[in-house]
């Protein structure tokens, strides 16, 4: 494959499902810095993947496993980091939102998102997605009736979290 062809595909995909990976990278990044590492470590995974493709697969099943996997990897790799640290970048984000979104419901949702663990928080995200349980099941690496679980698990903590929450 030329790098010409990759960067073409490369191109294209992300053109494509940058929606999907903006939504991983917002649920697994919570500064705007933040934010730009990770999409720019999932851009290079893509980039890296795209001579492996097979086409056994959707690419956006493809691109959602590898966007995935690379954000849970920047999440313990941060974790790790901050841990000697004092946590000055989360407190300056929570007075000061950076993002234009002024939906509060959605800045609320994705706040409670991120306060999940890593597999529901994918499962969430996932389901918001329109995956099916078997798709979630594959790309998560458990069984459906395990997806099936967790995410009643993950319905009932957003709906209780929501009764707190004015809207």
């Amino acid at each position: 494959m030329t790098e010409k062809h990759q960067s073409d595909i490369l191109n294209n995909w992300i053109g494509q499902y940058k929606g999907l990976l903006f939504k991983i990278t917002r649920s697994y990044a919570f500064t705007p810095m933040d934010r730009d590492d990770l999409f720019q470590e999932i851009t290079v995974q893509i980039w890296r993947s795209i001579p492996s493709f097979r086409g056994e697969c959707a690419v956006m099943t493809w691109l959602y496993r590898i966007a995935l996997n690379t954000a849970i990897r920047f999440s313990q790799r941060e974790k790790k980091q901050s841990q000697n640290k004092i946590d000055i970048d989360h407190a300056n984000y929570v007075l000061i939102e950076t993002d234009n979104t002024s939906d509060d419901k959605l800045s609320w949702l994705y706040h409670e998102i991120s306060k999940l663990h890593e597999i529901d928080r994918s499962i969430c995200l996932l389901l918001l997605e329109g995956f099916s349980y078997k798709e979630m099941a594959e790309i998560v690496g458990i069984t459906e009736s395990n997806i099936g679980v967790r995410i009643n698990r993950v319905k009932k903590y957003l709906t209780d979290k929501s009764k707190n929450y004015d809207f």
